[in-house]
């Protein structure tokens, strides 16, 4: 799913993203980039879901978290075009 994920955010030549499957390896990053969005599957556990969000809001309030749990490739663009949109970016 992963894989799927970033092949169809990075189709976007305006888009790049990075995935992980490994908590920490995520939170590492997160801390070491500047990261606008951050984009969560139906493959993360729900306890693990809460606890990465609110890590992320901690450590940058402003960031984005968009809960992705399937329906297509149109489905995904739209929920990120959504948040640029509110946030002005669009």
């Amino acid at each position: 799913m992963l894989e799927i994920l970033l092949r169809l955010v990075n189709a976007n030549e305006n888009w790049n993203a990075v995935g992980f499957n490994d908590e920490e390896l995520a939170k590492d990053h997160f801390l070491q980039h500047n990261v606008d969005f951050v984009l969560l599957s139906s493959a993360i556990e729900d306890h693990v879901e809460k606890e990465f969000s609110a890590f992320c809001l901690k450590a940058h309030p402003g960031v984005e978290i968009i809960e992705h749990f399937g329906g297509g490739s149109g489905l995904l663009q739209s929920e990120i075009y959504d948040r640029l949109y509110k946030k002005g970016e669009l």
